[in-house]
Formats: structure tokens, C-alpha cells, sequence
């Protein structure tokens, strides 16, 4: 073999050994790393809850009469004030007719007493006009004063009547029932229909009564509602436990925009403190496997910038919140994880950063 030929084969192997380096390179797997930290825990408890109205309110009447109008069906958008139902107030009408006009009859009565008796003062007593005489003037004037102040309540309660007659919406909500029907007769305290404040909910969750201690300022309640999960304020806590079911009531505003009807159930995750702090991971770098083993990879970092070597780590688990997990047992602090890319890692296998990691760092 001549000089050339050995030079040949030499940098045959080079390009040889360049192209397996290259393809070593490029089957390397790509994987995210996320370095092991020590956090606050966080206890997560999960809730089941109903939406509920601020208001929700059958309405009736506070006096008997025959149904003359119905001016709303179930469904209907009503504002504060609208009329809903009408009674029969043609004998109310004519009953304030009555009291007005006896009000006005006592009101000219009191004038002419009042008149009578200025004019016997003004004569004076002795002269022309006895002195019982003056006094009996002016006792029909107080009389006729206090039959008119009775006629003027009278005329006000027939006012009050008929207006009684006429049910209007005491806020703005939905017909949500109409209980009573055109040509009813309905008596006091009949439920003619019920009116629903769709606007204004609250959401009501009956949590464990255990948990009650350790709510507090930073607790924060998160709705989950159509894909979407949303922080809401904890309006109130009733402090009051139910003694069978062993719960308590919170209660929380509805999100604006949240798409919420009344009686709707919904799901939340109550988000408590727990006063203590351990080691956390994402739940991405978590493994599990059938037999129960639980594991995790971790990243050595190799000479070459971006090259590390993994090995499987067996953890145990404790609290898991906001998509972390506690780690109890299995690791130290500071170690390096893999959060993406672990589904088909070996043992000491080599990988190497995603791109899109390698850029942030």
C-alpha cells in the first residue's frame, strides 16, 4: 500500500468518525431542566358548590282581590319597578273616591267652625254672646279638626289599598315562576310568581369543618369553569357547622363574565397555607410506574456546555398544589430535573437542552 492509499483510508476514517459523532449528536434527547427548590406548601382542597342568586324572592300580595292583569311569563327580563301582576281595583278606586271627598266635606266643616268660633272671640264674651257659647264654638272647631285628621288617614290607607293592587318587581331580575293565572282570586300571603336576581350571584361550597382554623387572609379559592380555572373573593365564612355533614358554609362572589346561572353546579380548589416549606417539583418530572414506584430523572452536567448525563432518582411524594409536588423523601435540594422530555429516557443516557431552553439560558 503506497503513501496515497494510507492517506486516503486515514481521511476516510476521520469523515467516518465525524458523521457517527454528528448522528450521536443529533440522536441525543432534548429535554427541559428545572432545578429542585425548597417553597412554601401549599394544601389544595377541592370543592363542590352551587351558584346561587343574592335574591331570590317569591313574591305575593298583601290584600285579597281577583287577578285583572298578568303582565310577565317565566323568562321574562324584568328592572326595579316594572309591573308583573294587577289586581281588580275598580271598588279600591271608588272606596278612595269616597274617602277623599269625605276628607274634603270635613276640610270645608272645619273652615266654618273655625270661622263661628273666631267670630264669637271677636265679639267677646258678656256683650253679645254668652261665654258657653264661645266655648261650644270652639269644641266643634277642635271636633271638626280631629274628623278631619281621621278622614285624611282614611283617604291615605285607600291610597295605600290601591296601590296595593298592583305587584311591581322590587329589583331587577328574571321571572323565574308564575304560580297564579288571569281571573284568580289570590289572598294575602299567596305566592303569585318568583323573581331571580341573575345579576348578583354568590357561590356557595360546604368545606370540611377541619379546615376552618387555617383559613386566613392569604387562603385564595380558584374556580374551575369551562376549561378555565379563576381566582374569586372569599365573601364570607359562617362559622356555624353543619353537625351531620361536619362542613361549614363559604361563600364567594361570582366572577363578572364567568357565564353563571342560579342552581348551577360548580367546582373549586380552596388554596391554604400550611406554615411549612419542603422541596417541590413540577408534575411533569414525575414518573410513575405500575408496581407503584415513583422516580425522577436527574441531569449531571457534562464538560461540553449544554451535554448532561441523566440517572433515575426513586422519590416519595407528599403534598401536590399549583402543579407542583412535594417531595419527602429522595432528594436534597439544588439537583437539576428533567421536566419534558423524560417519557423515553435510559440510564446514563446523554441529552441535551431544547432549543428553546438553551436560548434562555
Amino acid at each position: 500500500m503506497n503513501q496515497f492509499s494510507v492517506a486516503r483510508h486515514l481521511l476516510l476514517a476521520l469523515l467516518l468518525s465525524g458523521l457517527c459523532i454528528g448522528a450521536l449528536a443529533q440522536n441525543r434527547p432534548e429535554v427541559r431542566l428545572e432545578r429542585v427548590s425548597k417553597t412554601d406548601i401549599i394544601a389544595e382542597v377541592p370543592l363542590n358548590g352551587t351558584v346561587n342568586p343574592m335574591r331570590s324572592s317569591g313574591l305575593s300580595t298583601s290584600v285579597a282581590g281577583l287577578l285583572d292583569q298578568v303582565a310577565v311569563e317565566p323568562g321574562t327580563r324584568v328592572a326595579a319597578g316594572d309591573l308583573l301582576m294587577r289586581l281588580d281595583d275598580e271598588l279600591a278606586a271608588l272606596q278612595l273616591e269616597q274617602a277623599e271627598a269625605a276628607a274634603d266635606e270635613s276640610r270645608v266643616a272645619l273652615t266654618e267652625a273655625r270661622r263661628r268660633a273666631a267670630e264669637a272671640r271677636s265679639v267677646g264674651a258678656g256683650r253679645n254672646i254668652a261665654a258657653t257659647e264661645i266655648s261650644a264654638r270652639e269644641s266643634v272647631a277642635a271636633a271638626a279638626e280631629a274628623t278631619l285628621k281621621r278622614l285624611e288617614a282614611e283617604s291615605r290607607a285607600r291610597k295605600v289599598s290601591l296601590r296595593r293592587h298592583t305587584i311591581e318587581a322590587p329589583f331587577d331580575g328574571v321571572v323565574s315562576q308564575r304560580l297564579r293565572d288571569l281571573g284568580e282570586w289570590v289572598t294575602p300571603g299567596d305566592e303569585l310568581l318568583r323573581l331571580v336576581d341573575t345579576d348578583n350571584l354568590r357561590l356557595d361550597f360546604q368545606v370540611p369543618q377541619a379546615h376552618y382554623p387555617r383559613i386566613n387572609e392569604r387562603t385564595s379559592l380558584w374556580l374551575t369553569h369551562l376549561g378555565e380555572s379563576r381566582e374569586v373573593t372569599i365573601e364570607t365564612l359562617v362559622p356555624v357547622s353543619d353537625s351531620v355533614a361536619r362542613t361549614f358554609l363559604l361563600r364567594a362572589a361570582a366572577p363578572s363574565g364567568a357565564n353563571l346561572l342560579p342552581g348551577m353546579a360548580v367546582q373549586a380548589t380552596l388554596r391554604m397555607a400550611t406554615g411549612k416549606q419542603g422541596l417541590t417539583v413540577p408534575r411533569d418530572a414525575v414518573n410513575r410506574y405500575p408496581e407503584g414506584r415513583i422516580t425522577v430523572w436527574i441531569a449531571q452536567p457534562q464538560d461540553e456546555p449544554g451535554l448532561f448525563t441523566v440517572s433515575e432518582k426513586r422519590i416519595e411524594l407528599g403534598t401536590a398544589f399549583q402543579g407542583q409536588i412535594e417531595v419527602t423523601q429522595g432528594l436534597q435540594g439544588d439537583e437539576q430535573i428533567v421536566t419534558r422530555g423524560n417519557e423515553s429516557l435510559s440510564q446514563n443516557v446523554q441529552v441535551s437542552l431544547a432549543k428553546e431552553q438553551g436560548e434562555d439560558n
